[in-house]
Order: C-alpha cells, then structure tokens, then sequence
C-alpha cells in the first residue's frame, strides 16, 4: 500500500501543507513541526514525489553536471562519485559530455539550465566571462577551476607539481619535459606555471612540449618529439598522455624506466594494471565529486557565501615502475 503525505499528516498531528513545508523547506518551519513529520515520515517508509515536491516549490530536483569527456577515466570517477552523493541528498543528476568543445560547453549550459536547479561544472573550458554570465543565471559550483566569486572545489594544483619534482630531482633527473594538455584548461596552466617557477628555482631544465589531446592518442602523438629532445623525465598533463607516450616510446626500442622516466596525473584504474605500473599523482575522485554536491547543495539553500571554495583532499604521489635514477647519472 502507498504512504501518501496524508498519511504522514495525520500520524504527524499537522496538516498535510505543513508536511510539504517541512520536507520541502525544513529551515522555514518550527523545529518541533519539522521533527515530528520527519520523525513520521521515517515511521511509515514515505519518501516525498519529485514531481509534486517541483510544483511546490519551483525546484526541479536535478542538479546538471558538464563534463570535457565524460571517456576519460578521471571524469567517469567524478561523474559516479556525484550521482551517489546527490542521490544521497535526495538530487538526480543530469550527465553532459562537451567532447573538450568550448561552443557544445556553453551550449549545453543553456539547453539545461530550464531542467536543474543548479550546475557542477567539471573543469569547465570556457572563458571567465562566459561563466560569470553563466553563474548569473543559476547557481553554479565549479571542479578543478577558479573564477571570481564562483563557489568552487579544486586541487592544489601546484603541491601535485612539487611532490613530482621533488621525486625526479632525488633521482638526479635535470632535464624534464612538460606535456601540456588542453590550451582552454585552467588545470593545465596552473600545473604549467607551478613546474616553470619550480624548475627555474631549482635550476632545472624545461622542455615544454607543446599542447596535446588528453588522451591516449595525444600522448603517442607527441613521443617523437620528446626522444629527439634527449630529455631524461616527462611530466604528462594526465595518465591518458603518459600511456599513449609510453606505447609509443617503447615501440621505438627506448625503455621505460631504465632509459627515460615517465610520470602521470590522476591515478587513473589502468595505471596500476598496465606493464610497467604507471608512476602518477592521485587526485581521490571520490572525495572531490561528493564535496563539491555538497558545496552546491549548501549554494541552493543560501548556506554558502559566493566566492567560497573548499579543497576536495590532498594530492598524492603514487611512485610506481615507470621512474627510476637518471641513467646519464647513474651510469
């Protein structure tokens, strides 16, 4: 048999007005109220319908999420760790992919925004104005991105790049390239400038590779071109690069890690699986969805001052089989 709202009314001892404010709004009814329709609610296994809560109270009850590439392993851990914590919050999510297009990105933006009561933009890849423009509309959250008074949930960025070159320094590497990844992401150039101010203190050398595809592809793309620069180390933007680059490198009859170290970001499932174990930083994915479903949540229920930002949890280096002492060094 199906529990109604009257149902929980009457048990309650209020009218079934003051279950749906109690439910809906709990802040804007009287504690005691609130706790015995909750405590009722709780008693007869009723659960509130998203549709009649909608009308109600104007929400929706789906939150979007926009992601570059919903492929990619990192993003596909995002995406999962959102949707169980925003069905814990009693939200459903509404997935888009913008396959690393600006254009489809704020596309999608505005195709949604009718459909959700706010947006987690996962490392958004349009330009400041066009998220301030969008945040002015509806109430956004952003991962892995920081734009003004945008309430937002990052990494530090620039200690990943740190716990990196402190590795590869220890294994006396003094020449290191840098694969860079998107040119429209702010990840990118947060890891970029945090490894030039870091290598030029510490009188290393950079060899910045240019800008790739974050994926696979990418990375063997641009292997070539790192074997020709005689580095001794690379840094991939992501894991996704540093797989590609490393198939291919291998394939050139150059071996890693005996000959050239390679390092990742992400911590991707495949980078302990593949042979050798891919050296890489691990960003906890799960953490950093749920925090940032969290933070939104408090944004729509005016809990959370713009400008906010919280940092999902501490980056990790996770030394694997693909970094080993410089061979010139060591030799």
């Amino acid at each position: 048999m199906t529990v109604t709202i009257r149902d929980v009314a009457r048990l309650a001892g209020v009218s079934a007005s003051s279950v749906c404010r109690a439910l809906a709004t709990p802040d804007k009814v009287r504690a005691a109220t609130r706790d015995r329709v909750q405590q009722a609610a709780a008693q007869l296994g009723y659960h509130p319908n998203r549709v009649a809560r909608g009308l109600s109270t104007g929400r929706t009850g789906n939150l979007g999420l926009v992601v570059p590439d919903i492929a990619n392993p990192f993003f596909s851990g995002v995406v999962k760790a959102v949707q169980n914590r925003a069905h814990e919050c009693d939200f459903s999510v509404l997935p888009a992919d913008t396959d690393e297009d600006v254009a489809t990105e704020i596309e999608l933006i505005h195709t949604l925004t009718k459909q959700v009561d706010g947006f987690l933009l996962c490392a958004p890849r349009a330009g400041d104005e066009d998220l301030r423009s969008v945040s002015g509309d509806i109430p956004v959250v952003m991962l892995n991105r920081r734009v003004g008074r945008i309430p937002s949930v990052i990494f530090d960025n620039a200690d990943g790049v740190r716990q990196v070159i402190t590795h590869l320094v220890a294994l006396r590497h003094r020449r290191i390239a840098y694969v860079a990844g998107p040119k429209t992401s702010w990840v990118n150039h947060e890891r970029a400038r945090a490894l030039r101010t870091l290598t030029a203190s510490m009188g290393l050398e950079l060899v910045e590779a240019g800008n790739v595809s974050p994926t696979y592809v990418g990375g063997v793309a641009v292997a070539d071109v790192l074997l020709a620069a005689s580095v001794t180390a690379v840094i991939a933007y992501n894991d996704m690069i540093a797989l590609g680059l490393i198939s291919q490198i291998t394939a050139r009859g150059v071996r890693v890690p005996q000959d050239i170290s390679v390092v990742g970001f992400d911590d991707i499932p495949t980078a302990d699986l593949v042979n050798p174990p891919l050296t890489t930083v691990s960003q906890p994915k799960e953490r950093f969805g749920r925090t940032a479903v969290d933070l939104l949540v408090d944004v729509l229920g005016d809990r959370e001052r713009p400008g906010s930002s919280r940092r999902a949890a501490p980056m990790q280096l996770v030394v694997r089989k693909t970094t080993a002492p410089n061979p010139k060094e060591f030799s």
